[in-house]
């Protein structure tokens, strides 16, 4: 089995990372991207269906068919939002089963309890990072994450900490912006960095945060490297599906133990 890294206890202070196309010390990224989510939670579903133009819905429903939680499972959705995910997989787990939905940004985990709340479904919650997950090892069987690995400052240690809470033959999930078809790229980034300030502007008041979001994505590994990253972290079988033409990808790996 191959060693994980462990998460870091103290950072070095002057070490950087990227948020957005910026250089930020690695202790500042955390506060910066919930200055993001704080800003945006109130309308995030409203702008996501806007941007996407209602496709991050089959992305989501293609991931929690992937997902193929059955009832009695033990799931974690980390990065859950607005908890779309969390509230298909509590429907499939039924009462026997466990889903918990958490976030590290509180105002979005608000907004996912009380939609989860609306449809009757009342899964724990937690305010967590995914680089420390506060759960045992090998407790789940599914471990998601949907639009949440981007924003991580050690992604490597997000993923290795999401392997140890997995039982053997558990499986992650990691639905993710990716690298689009290189003939789409010039019209993908022109609708990133003009339609989507502009869309943030108008719906929520924040054009800023929605060019963090285009950013972010460029500056997230394509799908060859997330899936070595994967792999490095010891997970087998690891495969990628690119959805509409490689805009989003769906990573899955196994836990083999």
């Amino acid at each position: 089995m191959k060693e994980t890294p462990s998460s870091p206890t103290s950072p070095d202070a002057d070490a950087t990372t990227h948020f957005g196309f910026r250089s930020v010390r690695e202790s500042e990224k955390a506060a910066k991207v919930a200055e993001v989510f704080h800003s945006v939670a109130d309308r995030y579903d409203v702008m996501n269906d806007l941007m996407s133009v209602g496709l991050h819905r089959a992305w989501k429903a293609f991931t929690i068919a992937r997902a193929d939680v059955r009832p009695g499972m033990k799931v974690l959705d980390i990065a859950g939002g607005t908890g779309d995910l969390a509230k298909a997989f509590a429907r499939r787990a039924g009462p026997s089963g466990e889903v918990w939905l958490t976030d590290i940004n509180h105002s979005m985990l608000r907004v996912g309890r009380d939609r989860l709340t609306d449809a009757g479904l009342l899964p724990p919650v937690a305010v967590c990072d995914a680089e420390k997950l506060p759960f045992p090892d090998g407790h789940f069987d599914r471990v998601s994450v949907a639009f949440g690995l981007r924003n991580m400052t050690h992604k490597e240690v997000a993923l290795a900490e999401m392997r140890r809470v997995l039982k053997p033959g558990g499986k992650l999930l990691v639905l993710e912006f990716s690298r689009v078809a290189k003939p789409l790229a010039p019209l993908y980034d022109w609708y990133s960095f003009n339609v989507l300030p502009w869309l943030g502007a108008k719906v929520a008041g924040d054009a800023d945060s929605y060019r963090y979001l285009a950013e972010s994505i460029r500056m997230h590994p394509d799908q060859p490297t997330l899936a070595g990253m994967l792999e490095e972290v010891g997970f087998s079988n690891v495969k990628y599906f690119n959805l509409n033409a490689g805009i989003v990808a769906l990573h899955e790996g196994v836990n083999l133990g």
